[in-house]
């Protein structure tokens, strides 16, 4: 499989801060010396300016058309999940033989090409943790259960089977496909909406192809905490600013969790990524493979405005 046969991908939707991530997410990529290059999806109200910042960091800029779930009454833990289910239109992008992506939230700070290289049929991604108080309404949270530490709360037997091995869509590789891409839209119609939106959908739908893999290709920093026992900070190659208060952008270090030092310390190494101007792609002798019409003006990069951190 050639180079120009794959590529990382995020989403991005609106007008907000997150176009900070994707640029931190592009800048790590190249400092991880990745063969492959970073497309964005973006949704239409996705500025022009912010369009012109990320090509100008040499994102492949690709507008897609939302999805939405049927209408229901489903409240979903975040209100803004109901956008993520655009995602599935990755799975329109035929021309790459496979893909990974990552949430704008993720930092690389290690080289995971390799992982493309996995065998052909299969939905890869990292299990996610119950232990969140977002999962409050699961059967798996009100019996003290998670997936992460299994032997220490066992799953009743008058509960039925255990359920199946749970991901976080925050970093999963896949292969696009039209005729997957259409069964995903058909299943949607028939499939109630859930908590965890889109995230709930995929592991349905991909839940007799799906791959678990290590947890160091996407970090949740909650793991930090409650998990710790299951992280192994030396061979972290990916990591997932998921928790309140964790995004690099905009940290603080008020919220629960977040004046650990631990989490001072990933907060520091994604910033010193991202002010790196020697990672701007203008900047960088070697360039990655790019998709045609890859051009684009030159954008601003002064993104820190009102962007506050404290790591002491």
């Amino acid at each position: 499989m050639g180079v120009g046969k794959r590529a990382f991908v995020t989403f991005l939707a609106g007008d907000g801060d997150y176009v900070k991530g994707v640029v931190g997410l592009a800048k790590g990529l190249r400092k991880a010396n990745t063969r492959y290059p970073l497309m964005v999806a973006v949704l239409p109200d996705v500025p022009d300016d912010h369009r012109r910042i990320l090509r100008s960091q040499g994102c492949i800029v690709r507008e897609i058309e939302p999805v939405y779930p049927p209408e229901n009454q489903t409240k979903f833990v975040r209100a803004y999940f109901v956008i993520n289910y655009s995602k599935l239109r990755l799975w329109e992008l035929e021309e790459y033989e496979k893909m990974m992506y990552l949430d704008a939230d993720i930092q690389v700070f290690d080289n995971i090409d390799h992982l493309f290289d996995s065998s052909i049929g299969y939905f890869y991604a990292v299990m996610d943790c119950f232990c969140d108080k977002e999962w409050r309404n699961s059967p798996q949270f009100k019996i003290g259960y998670c997936q992460q530490c299994p032997d220490k709360v066992e799953w009743p037997a008058d509960m039925g089977l255990p359920p199946p091995s749970y991901f976080n869509a925050g970093m999963f590789v896949f292969e696009p496909n039209l005729i997957t891409y259409s069964n995903l839209l058909e299943a949607l119609k028939v499939t109630p909406t859930t908590s965890f939106a889109e995230q709930d959908f995929l592991n349905m739908f991909f839940k007799d192809v799906y791959k678990p893999i290590p947890n160091v290709y996407n970090l949740l920093v909650a793991m930090l905490w409650r998990h710790p026992e299951n992280v192994d900070v030396e061979k972290v190659k990916v990591v997932h600013y998921s928790a309140e208060g964790a995004k690099p952008w905009k940290y603080t270090g008020e919220k629960e969790n977040m004046e650990r030092e631990d989490i001072k310390m990933w907060v520091k190494k994604w910033w010193e990524i991202y002010e790196d101007e020697s990672l701007d792609y203008e900047n960088t002798t070697e360039n990655i493979v790019e998709e045609e019409n890859h051009c684009g003006g030159r954008g601003s990069l002064s993104l820190n405005d009102n962007t506050t951190m404290s790591l002491h």
